[in-house]
């Protein structure tokens, strides 16, 4: 579990910094005008802040959630030992996931860049579910086994649904069963 926790920050920074790189020279390139226009920075930095704040919600709700009903007796931090299927679990079966989606998109956003808006964030989003779809899903198979599978069979992999999303956004214990 140590090199998955590392692998993951690696892939963060990967994604922010190369991306970033990536973003700016194709921004000189393609955007040079709306680059320097205040009025667009000043629009993306507003909209990146109230997607931030929708991010750090998901987060804070679907980790507190995790938190409380994954795990049973003492662990390291981050690990869970039970499957989750209730709650925001009920509704997708990546509830965090789906919320640090809009990262590369915070960060777009919030660094005024064009391209990384329409071409890095994108990118970055389908490497995210492709690392859901071949790695997370693997090594939960392996954690939980048929449990997990028939999970797998009536929740989906996310839902982008307004209802989820509002969902996500209440607070656990406003929303959801107790424990």
């Amino acid at each position: 579990m140590k090199y998955s926790r590392l692998f993951r920050i690696l892939m963060w920074l990967l994604f922010i910094f190369g991306g970033a790189a990536l973003a700016y020279t194709l921004d000189l390139r393609l955007f040079g005008r709306l680059y320097v226009w205040t009025p667009y920075h000043l629009l993306s930095a507003m909209t990146g802040f109230l997607l931030f704040q929708m991010l750090r919600r998901i987060a804070r709700h679907t980790g507190r959630y995790l938190h409380d009903f994954g795990r049973e007796g003492t662990l390291p931090r981050l690990e869970t030992n039970r499957l989750v299927t209730t709650g925001y679990y009920a509704l997708m079966r990546h509830p965090m996931h789906q919320g640090l989606m809009l990262g590369p998109f915070v960060f777009a956003l919030l660094a005024g860049s064009p391209s990384f808006l329409f071409i890095v964030a994108p990118l970055e989003v389908l490497i995210i579910i492709l690392l859901i779809i071949f790695y997370e899903e693997k090594e939960a198979l392996k954690k939980f086994g048929d449990e997990y599978r028939a999970y797998m069979n009536r929740t989906p992999r996310f839902c982008f649904r307004p209802a989820c999303w509002k969902a996500l956004l209440t607070p656990p214990d406003e929303y959801l069963p107790k424990k």
